[in-house]
């Protein structure tokens, strides 16, 4: 018997990620597979950057609230809170969250590996040739790392 496919989301706070959710949701549940969503805490310089500004494309997304936790210095409760916000928006319950602290790409892979997916699926974010210098791209990183079947939807930043 042939078991269940997986699929792991990965997930961050950028602007265009509730449509990264959409469309990877819809493939996974194409698939008919068991839906993991990864939110990965690297770096606290990230969260309060402006150039990575917390979502705000899921509709009932309270900034205010995620904001609290930001003030806190409580980045997991955060990212729990925004996976949540996701599953809703998602009309799905059934959805597994992971959220894991490290470098990003990694803990992706890692994670990918542990849960034995089928097909990982992320965003690739258009990023200024600055942001890639200085950020570098998980995507990519993942991508050349991989021998897991990768999905990379590509999303240009609201402006």
């Amino acid at each position: 018997m042939k078991t269940q496919k997986k699929v792991l989301i990965a997930l961050d706070y950028n602007t265009n990620a509730s449509t990264i959710a959409d469309i990877a949701y819809s493939f996974a549940k194409a698939m008919d597979a068991e839906i993991t969503l990864i939110h990965v805490v690297e770096n606290e310089v990230y969260y309060t950057s402006f150039i990575t500004s917390p979502i705000t494309g899921i509709g009932d997304f309270d900034s205010a609230t995620f904001y609290q936790f930001m003030n806190n210095e409580n980045l997991i409760s955060a990212a729990n809170y925004y996976l949540e916000k996701i599953k809703k928006h998602l009309k799905d319950t059934k959805i597994n969250t992971i959220i894991e602290t490290g470098n990003f790409a990694e803990v992706i892979l890692k994670s990918a590996k542990d849960l034995n997916v089928d097909l990982i699926i992320m965003g690739s974010h258009s990023q200024k040739w600055l942001e890639q210098v200085l950020i570098g791209s998980t995507t990519k990183e993942v991508l050349n790392q991989t021998k897991i079947p990768l999905l990379i939807i590509p999303t240009k930043r609201k402006k």
